[in-house]
């Protein structure tokens, strides 16, 4: 499809995150109409009376094109060429079935959880395949700190699908001049360096709260870099996509910023809070709480080696 058609098309976001605001943003400079799923009637009220989002971005002004919603039947009053999952691992499979039926077959997907299904062990693209009527599927990822895209600083991303009519439909409605898109066809690459990174990331803030210096930063970003690598090649994963983007760019970001929710988990509990307390305190999902120990023990299962 090309650039002209997504100009004119439909774009459903599922999740009113901080990541989720911003990607309806950036969608709706390319895109006719972009339609928000988020759970709270309230929330979609005060998005769509006062042009923000209430919870999360708060800085970023909604794009007149933008429609918050907070039932799927609204979300599909009118068909939809693209679906954005902007939802946290444990939600993402739940969700999908309830949008099944909503589905005609020719939509594309995307994905932006940097996570994996806890219970089996599958990436989200997989979860997605298992239960949507749906071939197109893809990822987007990257060093997208949503802070600092709300700031309209220069930040790229990485899409990555087996299908290349989904990476470039990606590439068409997300580019802006302050946001580029890379576009990749290693999908397992691209999800566990978005996943993998987190794990660091919690690390980091170790480190951070410790008051250790960046010989111990760097230290930990380049064997962290190896132990991605050598997990994700023995998934099936090439190793080349870990030095882009997807893999160091966003260890590089989320290590290195108080922005990045897993940052802040482990700057937290350095201090001697409890992991409870932090989640609370820090009021949306870090995805490296829970991945670290699926890694873990898949890690162990396959005999790779990931002693950090």
């Amino acid at each position: 499809m090309k650039k002209d058609f997504w100009s004119n098309s439909k774009i459903a976001v599922l999740g009113g995150g901080s990541f989720g605001t911003v990607l309806a943003n950036l969608a709706a400079t390319n895109c006719a109409q972009v339609t928000m799923y988020v759970r709270a009637e309230e929330q979609a009220r005060l998005m769509n009376s006062t042009r923000m989002n209430p919870n999360y971005a708060k800085d970023l002004v909604l794009d007149p094109k933008i429609r918050a919603v907070s039932t799927y039947e609204k979300v599909f009053e009118q068909d939809q060429d693209m679906i954005i999952f902007a939802l946290p691992a444990s939600a993402t499979r739940a969700q999908a079935k309830l949008i099944a039926p909503f589905l005609k077959g020719n939509e594309i997907v995307l994905h932006a959880t940097k996570g994996i299904e806890e219970q089996s062990l599958k990436r989200i693209s997989v979860v997605l395949a298992e239960e949507l009527p749906i071939l197109r599927i893809g990822a987007i990822s990257g060093p997208n700190l949503a802070g600092e895209i709300v700031k309209n600083e220069p930040a790229a991303t990485v899409i990555a699908s087996p299908f290349n009519d989904v990476t470039q439909a990606g590439e068409s409605v997300f580019s802006t001049p302050r946001f580029r898109v890379y576009t990749s066809s290693d999908l397992v690459g691209v999800e566990w360096g978005g996943t993998l990174k987190n794990i660091f990331a919690i690390a980091s803030g170790i480190l951070e709260s410790k008051g250790l210096g960046w010989n111990t930063k760097s230290l930990l970003l380049s064997r962290g870099l190896a132990e991605m690598v050598r997990f994700g090649v023995a998934m099936g994963a090439k190793a080349e996509t870990f030095l882009g983007l997807s893999g160091m760019g966003d260890l590089i970001a989320t290590c290195s910023s108080s922005q990045s929710r897993n940052f802040r988990v482990g700057y937290h509990l350095a201090k001697g809070e409890s992991l409870e307390e932090v989640l609370k305190e820090l009021g949306q999902v870090a995805e490296g709480v829970r991945t670290t120990r699926i890694v873990y023990e898949f890690a162990k299962s396959r005999n790779v080696e990931m002693p950090i």
